[in-house]
Parts: C-alpha cells; structure tokens; sequence
C-alpha cells in the first residue's frame, strides 16, 4: 500500500526529542517516510587520548518535520520523539521560510552560536553579500561584537551569526 501526501497540505513543526536521541529520532522518521531536517554542526572533540571532528546537533533536543494534521500521532509514536513544541497553547509552525533560512545558514562559513537568552528586538537589518545574502535579521550587541541574530519565532531561542558590519544595511 501506498501513502500519497498532499505536500501543499504540509507545514513544518519543531518537534522535541529524548535527551542525546537527535540523530536516532530523525533517522527513525525517515524510515518512517516521515520528512525531517535535523541542523548538524561539526565541532571538534577533545578526549584524554585524541581529537576528533564529530557533527552535533546544532539545537539540542530539537528537529524538524514536515507533516500533516493527520501525521502527528505517527511523528509521536516513532521512538526518540519526545513531544511537539507548543506556542500559545497550540502545537507550533514554522513558515517554510524560516526553515530554508535555517538550512541557508548551516551551509554558510559562519561561526554559530545558539542562546536561549531573550535578546531584546533590535534594528531589523538584511545582509547584502555573501552566502546570506537577502537574509534579514536582528541587530544586536553580543559580547562586545556586531553580530546579526535571526530569531527563530515559536522556537525559544534565538541563532547568532558572526558577519562583517560591511556586508548588512538597515532593513
């Protein structure tokens, strides 16, 4: 039997995972037929004996999916998958764009930091150069550094990128 999804019909939800159950859960749904992106960083490792370059979730406990009203109780029954993330007292959506900013700015050269802090709203800015170019964003202070931080709504926190002052302009 065949599963035909309407994809017009799709949106993408944050879903929470078990504790260190990232990879497993978003492997677990795409055997599943289940569409789902989970954002990998590289980062190096030290151990007592060696370093090694491993790829790490990017948000902790969090991936992706891109489902029906109908897939949901499929999504929370695969192993892994701890709950839906809600928003106002209802399961939250990302905009298809916030997903593809997303998957933008994991493929750029950018050094990457997430926080949970709730950075205070800023001047809205758009980067006119480079990898991001097009992107718009916040503008904040951090760490003594102009950064641009694009807040990801519904998703309590927020992804930081370090660019040059010299490529952004005011929005």
């Amino acid at each position: 039997m065949t599963l035909i999804i309407n994809t017009a019909a799709c949106k993408w939800y944050p879903v929470y995972t078990q504790a260190r159950a990232e990879k497993k859960a978003h492997q677990a749904l795409i055997n599943k037929g289940v569409e789902s992106y989970l954002p990998l960083q590289r980062q190096q490792k030290q151990w007592s004996d060696r370093k090694k370059w491993v790829e790490e979730p990017f948000i902790k406990s969090y991936l992706f999916v891109h489902i029906t009203e109908q897939q949901k109780t499929e999504v929370l029954m695969t192993k892994g998958i701890a709950r839906f993330i809600y928003f106002s007292g209802e399961v939250a959506t990302m905009p298809d764009r916030q997903i593809d900013d997303l998957k933008m700015i994991m493929a750029a050269p950018y050094e990457l930091v997430v926080t949970e802090e709730n950075l205070q709203p800023g001047e809205k800015i758009v980067i006119k150069a480079g990898p991001l170019k097009g992107m718009i964003g916040e503008m904040i202070s951090y760490k003594s550094q102009k950064q641009l931080m694009l807040r990801l709504e519904n998703l309590g926190c927020s992804i930081i990128v370090n660019v040059a002052a010299s490529i952004i302009e005011r929005f």
